[in-house]
């Protein structure tokens, strides 16, 4: 995701971005070199050479380093981001059971009942436009349990947790 602008606010200790999606904070608290009162930010922008999904900061000192739009995205637990994640993770699952499992990848096709090239889809992690279920079946097929657990730090809170309420844990 594209970065539009971004500016520092020394005040709110955070800078505020602004992409395609919206609006969104990311605290100097999770930078890996950290602006102090005495080594202020001194500039940030958008930086190009990242394409323009993230940006740079340089602090007075002359030390300077970058966040990519993805770390923003996770901070701020932006559900898209969140769902591509975890499809990510399970779909990392899915490829080491399928190469364990000792069953060939013909027969997990069969079983499937679906084609070689929608099984090869369900394998690759750049597919975001899979379906869960497909890779649940997949696992069970592999000898896995799929256990899915969704908690809540704070029981009928309405207050935004610093964990999400959506999936936090897949097992496999």
């Amino acid at each position: 995701m594209k970065v539009n602008s971004v500016v520092a606010n020394n005040k709110k200790k955070a800078f505020d971005v602004e992409a395609e999606a919206g609006e969104f904070s990311f605290p100097f608290a999770r930078l890996e070199i950290i602006p102090t009162p005495s080594d202020r930010v001194r500039e940030v922008y958008v930086d190009r050479e990242l394409a323009n999904e993230g940006f740079t900061y340089v602090l007075e000192s002359g030390a300077e380093g970058s966040v990519l739009m993805d770390q923003v995205l996770d901070y701020n637990h932006y559900p898209p981001y969140v769902r591509e994640a975890l499809l990510y993770k399970l779909t990392l699952e899915v490829q080491r059971a399928v190469e364990n499992c000792g069953l060939s990848k013909r027969e997990l096709i069969r079983q499937l009942q679906t084609s070689p090239a929608q099984f090869y889809r369900l394998l690759d992690q750049t597919n975001t436009n899979k379906s869960l279920g497909q890779l649940f079946v997949l696992l069970y097929l592999t000898g896995h349990t799929v256990e899915i657990v969704v908690s809540s730090s704070e029981k009928g809170s309405t207050r935004r947790s610093p964990k999400p309420k959506y999936l936090s844990r897949v097992s496999v």
